[in-house]
Order: structure tokens, then C-alpha cells, then sequence
């Protein structure tokens, strides 16, 4: 195999092996090409179109499906995406980080992995029949609801289900293992020899844990942050079966309008504002790595 070397010392591929490696690339490009791209554009040129009458879409071309969506009507249902998908990602970050923290801190590699093994058990399980799980605890004859009255704690049932308590506790439930181990991976990789000189130089845990481990694992936590926060604002089987009319988000908004006589200009314009949303939240989540890097 031969290879030449550049100005800069590093070694030069030959175009005989440019070639071949644009072929085994080949493969991948097309696939994504026609199963991601391709669908991508037509739902992009979808956004634009008029709903018909007989057809689904049709002409003339229009810029009414995204003032609507960003219109006093839908409107809410954007914002309120926006907010219960940066809620959930806070309460998975409280709850996940001493979860990843006790985890990676334990010193028997045993322990470690079988309380991994732990995290990720959920997801043997069908994501619906978890979903269905939580109808019957949270329902008003469900498992709480029977648990609080039998113990004389409340006298009538509380309404949880179809609330956006129900909605937070289902995104939370489904998308903790997302924040638990990309931190985990951070804090297993920390050095802690450096909290022993922090604390050398006076700090107690407190500050030690502020100024040293929490910015030496941010990164886990951004990744984990992105992990939950971009699935979660394109839920819509957690707001569907748990939160009703009342956990209305912009996935069941977007489902709504591609199902039956739905209107598929609308959906795919709000398809739209909301990968505009995501790919905001990679960039933001690109800067902040690069800044750390």
C-alpha cells in the first residue's frame, strides 16, 4: 500500500484509496439520501402547500401553515413543549446526577455494572406497555391513588392522569437512563485526586464539588441535557395516553394533523418549526463543547 507524505508530515492518501473510500462510504450516503434526506424535502415542500379538498396537499404554494403554527392558536402548544421538555431535562439532571455519581463512585466493578445493568432495564420493556403502566398507577382507581386512601392520607381521589404531572412523570421515567449514563461516563473518568488538592487548599465539599468535579463533568451533563431535552420536546406518546387534551405537545399536534383527514401541510410545517428547535439545541449543545474542548 502505498502513501506520500504532505508538507505538513502527516501521511497523504493515495487517490486509489480516496477512491475506494468514497465506495465503502458510498452505501451510507445513499441511504441516507433516501431515507433521510429525501423524506426530509418533501415534507419540507409539504409545509408550503395548500391542504385540498379531494388531495391531501396541493397548490398554490403558501407561507399561512407556519403563521399558523406560530399563531395564537398553536402558539401555546409550542411554548408549552418547549417548557415541559426544559423541565423534564432539569428534574432527569437533579435526580441523575447523584444517581450517575453514586454509581461510578462505587468501588466494586460488580456494583458499578449491576447497578447500570439496573438503569437500563426499562428498556427490555416496550416503551408503550411502560406508558400503559403508569395509566394504572396514576389513574383515579389506580395503584396511588388506592395506596394514599387505604393509608387515610387524602379522602377522594386525586386527579393525576391527564394533567402535565402525569406527562412530566413519564417523560422523566423514560428518559433518566438518557442523563444518568453519558454522566456517569464523566464522573467515572474524573480524577479525584483533585478534590484531595482542592481540599488541601481549603475548600470544603461544598466548594470542591462547585469548582472542581461538577466543570470537570459538564460535558456528561450537557450531552445528557441534549439526550433528554430533544426527545422530549418531540414526545407524543407520553402526552397522548398520559396527559390527554390536557398534555397537549407539538408531537401529538404534528400526529394529530398526519392522521386520517388531518392536515398534512400543517403537520409538516410544525414538523418543521420543531427540527428548527432541535437543530438549535445541537447547535447550542456544538458551542458549548467546543468552548470546553
Amino acid at each position: 500500500m502505498s502513501f506520500s507524505l504532505d508538507l505538513s508530515g502527516s501521511p497523504a492518501h493515495s487517490p486509489r484509496e480516496k477512491t475506494r473510500g468514497r465506495l465503502l462510504a458510498l452505501p451510507a450516503v445513499l441511504w441516507l439520501g433516501l431515507f433521510f434526506l429525501l423524506p426530509l424535502a418533501i415534507v419540507f415542500v409539504v409545509s408550503f402547500m395548500t391542504r385540498g379538498t379531494r388531495e391531501l396537499f396541493t397548490f398554490p404554494l403558501t407561507l399561512d401553515n407556519y403563521l399558523r403554527v406560530l399563531g395564537p392558536v398553536y402558539r401555546p402548544v409550542l411554548l408549552d413543549s418547549v417548557w415541559i421538555a426544559f423541565v423534564t431535562t432539569v428534574i432527569c439532571l437533579i435526580t441523575g446526577y447523584p444517581l450517575a455519581f453514586y454509581i461510578s463512585t462505587r468501588k466494586s466493578r460488580f456494583m458499578q455494572q449491576f447497578s447500570l445493568f439496573l438503569v437500563i432495564l426499562p428498556f427490555w420493556t416496550n416503551f408503550l406497555v411502560r406508558t400503559y403502566a403508569w395509566r394504572l398507577i396514576l389513574g383515579n382507581d389506580g395503584v396511588l391513588n388506592s395506596f394514599l386512601l387505604n393509608l387515610g392520607i387524602i379522602s377522594e381521589p386525586l386527579t393525576m392522569l391527564n394533567t402535565d404531572f402525569a406527562v412530566l412523570v413519564g417523560l422523566v421515567y423514560g428518559f433518566l437512563p438518557f442523563m444518568v449514563l453519558p454522566i456517569y461516563s464523566s464522573v467515572e473518568r474524573f480524577e479525584f485526586r483533585l478534590v484531595e488538592a482542592s481540599h488541601d487548599l481549603g475548600a470544603n465539599d461544598w466548594h470542591a464539588f462547585w469548582r472542581v468535579v461538577f466543570p470537570l463533568t459538564l460535558p456528561g451533563v450537557i450531552a445528557g441535557s441534549i439526550l433528554v431535552f430533544i426527545p422530549a420536546i418531540g414526545a407524543f406518546i407520553t402526552p397522548d395516553m398520559l396527559g390527554g387534551t390536557q398534555g397537549l405537545m407539538i408531537g401529538t399536534l404534528i400526529q394529530g394533523q398526519f392522521k386520517g383527514t388531518g392536515n398534512w401541510p400543517l403537520g409538516s410545517a410544525a414538523s418543521m418549526v420543531m427540527m428548527v428547535i432541535v437543530m438549535g439545541s445541537l447547535l447550542v449543545y456544538t458551542r458549548l463543547s467546543s468552548r470546553r474542548g
